[in-house]
This record gives structure tokens, sequence and C-alpha cells, in this order.
């Protein structure tokens, strides 16, 4: 989902929404909308202001993470 809600136009499929509904309460589902909508905002306004990382990121090699 946060995929999609951050992309242009959003369009959140309908197969997409059923998929999410079998994990997540509607409630749960705002919540996590709000986070991923906030989060694109703050990037979005970042990029407006040439705001850089404070290098508190890194990517994790996916080969490194163990499987269960």
């Amino acid at each position: 989902m946060a995929d999609v809600l951050s992309g242009a136009p959003v369009n959140v499929s309908e197969e997409l929404y059923a998929e999410l509904r079998r994990h997540f309460s509607e409630e749960e589902l705002i919540e996590l909308a709000a986070d991923a909508a906030q989060e694109n905002y703050r990037a979005r306004w970042n990029r407006v202001f040439n705001v850089g990382s404070d290098e508190l990121y890194c990517v994790i090699p996916t080969q490194n993470i163990p499987r269960r």
C-alpha cells in the first residue's frame, strides 16, 4: 500500500484493498494509510527544500538477513 500511496495518481485497486483487508482491520488500514501519506508528504517537502540526509539510514544487504 505504501508503494501505491507514493505514486501519482494514487489508485488503490479493489484487489489490493481486498488483500489488505485479509490481514488488517479497517482501523489498522486507516492508520497505515495515514502513516504512509505522512511519510510521503515529509519526503516531498524535504525535496522541495533540498533537505539532505543525516546519514542515519543505511541499507542492510538482504543476503545477510537470516531466513525464518
